[in-house]
């Protein structure tokens, strides 16, 4: 027996998330109980369709597990508010203005790599222990 998932997006459309689909393998994985699953399956079978969805949760903790490290890496780098540091005449000068712009693109760039990072471990959070559970139960 061979579980799979299957997701269908209109070509075209964009939801401008990028991590959207492995936002919603993680949800759809999360939904499912592994008593629902088997019911009513030979043991046999049941024991396949365990080791198919473990191996599934597997896969996709190891890409929310890149993904998260990704944003981890877009959240490090030099302070965006050492500019606190500067003369003000620095700050009030042609290349201070250039500065600020840059600082607030780099802060709005972290604060999405902070959300998108802590939806994630969120999500993943809650595969972990359903993971460990399709492990005993193989």
């Amino acid at each position: 027996m061979i579980v799979t998932t299957t997701q269908v997006r209109e070509s075209g459309a964009s939801s401008g998330d990028p991590d959207e689909a492995l936002s919603m393998r993680l949800r759809d994985l999360a939904l499912v109980e592994l008593d629902a699953l088997v019911a009513g399956l030979p043991i046999g079978d049941a024991q396949q369709v365990i080791a198919a969805f473990a191996d599934d949760v597997a896969d996709a903790l190891r890409e929310a597990r890149a993904r998260i490290a990704a944003l981890q890496k877009a959240l490090g780098g030099p302070d965006a508010l050492n500019v606190v540091d500067l003369q003000p005449r620095q700050r009030a000068s042609d290349a201070g203005i250039a500065g600020a712009e840059r600082v607030r693109v780099r802060l709005v760039a972290q604060a999405e790599a902070g959300r998108a990072l802590a939806r994630l471990a969120e999500l993943a959070s809650g595969l972990v222990s359903k993971l460990f559970e399709a492990d005993r139960r193989r």
